[in-house]
């Protein structure tokens, strides 16, 4: 029980340990404590505020612990918490009421909440403690293990579990050769079988990483510092560096010192409502041992957190909220696998049923335990494929009689029915939304009550889906479902400015040959396009008659605009084509060339090419130009379009080889380059079933039989990956390319916009067994329609960057500023690995107070066109009016923006011709702070003329500078007039001091040693 508030004032409460648990809780009691009865007083040992352990491996990538911050210092004193860090609590004197840290600091207390959690646990083995061993928990371990790991070769993680194969993963990610030693006979003992467990191990195992199970390790190998293991069994193992992760330990040390009660193994004895022994002291987490039971997941421990503020909040004995256990499902991707485990996983005896399903090529495994009479799911393993996690967990939690069989759902997405039943399996109680607690009935009595129609009303009201978003599939299945069943209309309209699918606009503009997206706004449309409709009529007018990208820039995304990928720091990325990864000597030495030339990081890619990093925009054409003198093509990693075409080597080297690989590959990269699709493609060619190039993997791949051609299509899948179906087997190679013709063009035809090949055989009716009578059989007599219109496109193909490098005109579009020819640097760089990056996004926005959105409506207007007499020059001395001139209005591109330069600011003047307006405002996105919103797309919404950010697709009213996607980021926006075709723009004048606005905008910047903002 809780007692009541022993202070005349607030009562204070200390929370030791500023881990996820301990922040949750602080945030949780801030928010809910609306009386302010409770003083908040954390205490860390760590050198920094809470930060996500979770996501801890990722680290290893960004190497900056702002991106793991769950909170900043001004965070706690803004919720007038107080944040002790680097301050270990050392003791607790329950006599006196007051905790002592290790800095001598006495802090009185009323109420403690024990969020120490874990610590990891380290085999006592002779040897444990040399030079080049490190445990896996905190960031200062990571950082011993980054440069530990640039003296070494191969890494041994000792420890096969969860964790352990996390640190694997980072091992893997640092480069080393990795080795995995688990002392169970299987990896991840308390959520996979012996069969989970292979199937998990020959996954992994492709990624090079070897598995040793079973191994009990006899002691440390090494004189001065670790050289590797010896097993019971006299086997050694040699490595540089041992990363131990073989479980954890609970932080109860605090606990045993003041008298507590713990368990005989360790934890802080908690009750239900998380009270130790101490009735002022209560335990969160890691540490807290419930009936017999610690939780080394986060999810508990956030939901003992929020149990404990509820009745601290409440303080009502009644109504007190009890824990009593949680779900220790889990899902989650391991080394590149999924893999998840729910309900009673483990289950086993005479009333308990399994029924398995295992795809040993593909990778996938699945075991679903179900009661005798097969109506009803208690629990499941699944690996390789997790997509019905979610809803196999609501199964198993509801307890109801099953409506499809067990057979369906153990084969679930991956098998023929797709589900089997979907989500009318689920009562209305059936957890959904494990992260905040939403069940199935909550989302269709928000649909009644009209509250929401579509998926952003629904989270809104429900919270379901703003968690993790594991869960979003099976959300978004059921709104679907009840907005079909109330009888309210379920929209497949592309936007608001059209009230028709893609696949509807791709049919209208195909017979009736519309050329332009005016045309079809203006006939089967209304508004003035947006940032969803304009790119999807790109390319739906890109793959019907193949002109130009460039021809309509207006519709262009920033990457089809500017035929590159948009970057961090608003700069591009440039990926010349290597058709089937084949590329001589010659041309390699180009590209090290130009990448030095002009400052560029340089990556391998994944599909067999080399990425040049960092290219500002006004640099492109001088880049390709070069590039296209050597003899290379656009490679249209920017583009809805064939990327890549991976290979092995096939009997060009292979002693395996059966088929030509490299030539197949180059044939099939050369015929199909360049077509725009509903999403990216990519493709790779095998020359034996040895799969070297993981062409199953892919969107259409190849590989060679003794008899000539197995052709699989519909892989990839991207954030959910899928496996290929095999569409036709032993085609010679003409048959072969005919039915991918067919394919790819009926593809384009009838996908959705943004719509991955996977997803589209998953939703098409009939599935595989659809598409294979459509293509192979020509159930439809459509074969050679299909065939004639693919032969157009590769018929009528340009290499789009030979067309701007040898066009004046169309080189003028890549200039920075379209007012002078003046270039300035906006990114500040730092170095890694040898080689410069943009420094890392800030995380904060910028301060409102630093903008103002009420400029349009505080100047004065212009009476008449002889007020203009008095109007400076752009770039002379401003004058009391602060109307500049930018140009004349025949120089600017319709219906899209230009940045111009005026003073140390960024102007994106934007002429929205269709709307017959002119809009100016800052170039500067405040999300993260890129000079990039002048290449945005513009659009309408509800009428509101708005501009889309090309980062992140944030949307800006032109009008009054709001954001419109509901963030508090605002932007300037200034006046814009026409006289005598000259364009006018009403801006601030500058005051001399550096602003947040200007060119640089960067926190370290300085106006005295910056050229940029002093010039």
């Amino acid at each position: 029980m809780i007692t009541a508030n022993r202070n005349l004032h607030r009562t204070t409460v200390i929370v030791i340990g500023n881990g996820m648990v301990g922040h949750r809780f602080c945030d949780r009691l801030v928010e809910a404590d609306v009386e302010r009865k409770y003083r908040i007083i954390a205490f860390g040992e760590e050198p920094r505020p809470a930060y996500d352990r979770v996501h801890l491996t990722e680290y290893f990538t960004h190497r900056d612990t702002k991106q793991l911050a769950l909170a900043d210092t001004d965070w706690y004193q803004d919720r007038d918490v107080v944040l002790h860090i680097d301050d270990r609590i050392a003791a607790i004197d329950r006599e006196r009421r007051v905790v002592v840290s290790a800095c001598g600091r006495e802090t009185p207390y009323d109420i403690i909440v024990l969020a120490t959690g874990s610590a990891p646990f380290v085999p006592q083995i002779p040897g444990i403690d040399k030079p080049g061993v490190h445990v896996y928990r905190t960031i200062e371990d990571l950082e011993g293990i980054i440069s530990d790991s640039r003296q070494a070769k191969r890494a041994i993680v000792l420890g096969g579990g969860l964790l352990g194969l996390e640190a694997a993963k980072a091992a893997v990610d640092l480069g080393l050769e990795t080795l995995v030693v688990e002392a169970a006979p299987r990896l991840m003992p308390r959520q996979l079988d012996d069969a989970g467990s292979a199937a998990l191990v020959r996954k992994i195992e492709q990624l090079g990483v070897r598995v040793y199970a079973a191994r009990a390790t006899q002691e440390v190998i090494g004189e001065d510092r670790f050289a590797g293991l010896r097993f019971n069994d006299g086997e050694e193992l040699a490595a540089d560096m041992l990363i131990v992760s073989a479980g954890i330990r609970p932080r109860d040390e605090l606990a045993r010192q003041c008298g507590i009660e713990v368990g005989p193994r360790g934890g802080v004895s908690v009750n239900h409502v998380l009270e130790t022994s101490d009735p002022d002291i209560f335990a969160i987490g890691e540490v807290a041992l419930h009936e017999g039971m610690i939780y080394g997941l986060v999810g508990p421990g956030y939901e003992m957190a929020d149990i404990l503020v509820e009745n601290l909040v409440k303080n009502c004995p009644e109504t007190e909220r009890k824990f009593s256990g949680a779900d220790m499902s889990t899902k989650l991707k391991l080394l590149g696998c999924d893999v998840a485990s729910f309900g009673q996983n483990m289950a086993a005896g005479p009333d308990v049923t399994p029924v398995t399903y295992e795809d040993p090529f593909g990778g996938v495994y699945r075991k679903l335990l179900f009661t005798n009479d097969g109506s009803k799911l208690l629990g499941g393993i699944l690996v390789g494929d997790a997509s019905d996690y979610s809803r196999l967990l609501a199964l198993s939690k509801s307890g109801q009689p099953l409506k499809a069989m067990p057979g369906d759902l153990v084969r679930g997405a991956s098998g023929t029915t797709a589900g089997a039943g979907g989500d009318s399996d689920l009562p209305d109680d059936a957890q959904v939304c494990s992260c905040n607690n939403v069940c199935k009935g909550t989302i269709r009595q928000a649909v009644a009550d009209g509250k929401a129609l579509t998926l952003p009303q629904l989270k809104v009201c429900t919270k379901a889906g703003t968690g993790c978003g594991g869960c979003m599939p099976l959300v978004t299945q059921i709104l679907t479902a009840e907005l079909k069943a109330s009888g309210k209309k379920v929209s497949n309209d592309l936007c608001e400015h059209f009230a028709y699918s893609r696949q509807e606009l791709f049919q209208i503009v195909k017979i009736k040959s519309i050329r332009t997206f005016n045309d079809l706004l203006e006939s089967h449309g209304h508004g003035n396009g947006c940032e969803i409709c304009r790119p999807a009529v790109a390319s739906i007018l890109a793959s019907l008659w193949n002109a130009n990208i460039l021809d309509h820039v207006a519709l262009q995304d920033t990457n089809d605009r500017f035929l590159a990928n948009i970057q961090r720091g608003g700069l591009y990325s440039v990926v010349p084509r290597v058709p089937g990864g084949e590329i001589t000597p010659e041309k390699l030495i180009v590209l090290g060339e130009v990448a030095k030339k002009y400052g560029l990081a340089t990556k391998i890619t994944g599909g067999q090419r080399v990425d040049l990093f960092g290219a500002p925009v006004h640099q492109l054409p001088d880049i390709w130009e070069e590039l296209v003198n050597a003899g290379f093509e656009s490679g249209h990693a920017y583009g809805k379009a064939l990327r890549t075409v991976k290979s092995c080597v096939g009997t060009t080297w292979c002693r395996y080889g059966v088929g030509d690989a490299v030539g197949m590959a180059i044939r099939v990269e050369m015929r199909y380059r360049g077509i725009r699709a509903p999403h990216k493609l990519k493709s790779a060619v095998s020359g034996c079933v040895r799969e070297c190039a993981e062409a199953q993997s892919k969107d259409f791949g190849m590989i060679a039989t003794e008899k000539g051609w197995n052709l699989y299509v519909c892989g990839n899948g991207g954030a959910t990956p899928r496996h290929a179906d095999l569409l036709a087997a032993d085609l010679d190679e003409d048959t072969c390319i005919r039915y991918i013709d067919r394919f790819v063009m009926y593809y384009i035809q009838t996908a959705d916009k943004l719509t991955r090949t996977a997803r589209w055989v998953e939703q098409m009716d009939g599935g595989i067994e659809y598409l294979r009578d459509v293509v192979v059989n020509d159930k439809l007599n459509i074969g050679e329609e299909l065939e004639r219109q693919l032969q157009y496109l590769v018929d009528t193909y340009r290499c789009e960057w030979a067309e701007v490098v040898n066009d004046p005109a169309r080189r003028m579009l890549f200039a920075q500023f379209a007012n002078t020819e003046e270039t300035v640097s906006t990114v500040e760089y730092i170095e890694e690995r040898g080689q410069r990056r943009p420094q890392d996004w800030p995380k904060t926005f910028i301060p409102l107070e630093s903008l103002s959105t009420t400029l349009a409506n505080e100047v004065e207007p212009i009476e008449s066109p002889d007020e203009f007499e008095k109007i400076p020059a752009f770039g002379e001395a401003e004058s009391e009016t602060p109307w500049v001139s930018v140009g004349l209005a025949a120089d600017f591109p319709r219906d899209a923006g230009v940045c111009i330069k005026h003073g140390n600011r960024q102007i994106a003047l934007f002429n929205f011709a269709t709307r017959g307006a002119w809009y100016a405002c800052q170039n500067m996105c405040p999300h993260k702070r890129e000079f990039v919103l002048s290449r945005g797309l513009l659009g309408d919404q509800a009428g509101i003329p708005k501009v889309a950010c090309p980062l992140h697709k944030k949307t800006f009213s032109l009008e009054s500078g709001d954001c419109l996607t509901g963030e508090e980021l605002p932007i300037e926006v200034y006046p814009v007039k026409i006289v005598d075709d000259e364009v006018f723009v009403q801006l601030p004048p500058s005051s001399g001091e550096r602003h947040v606005l200007d060119i640089c905008a960067t926190d370290s910047c300085a106006t005295e040693s910056c050229a940029p903002c002093a010039g």
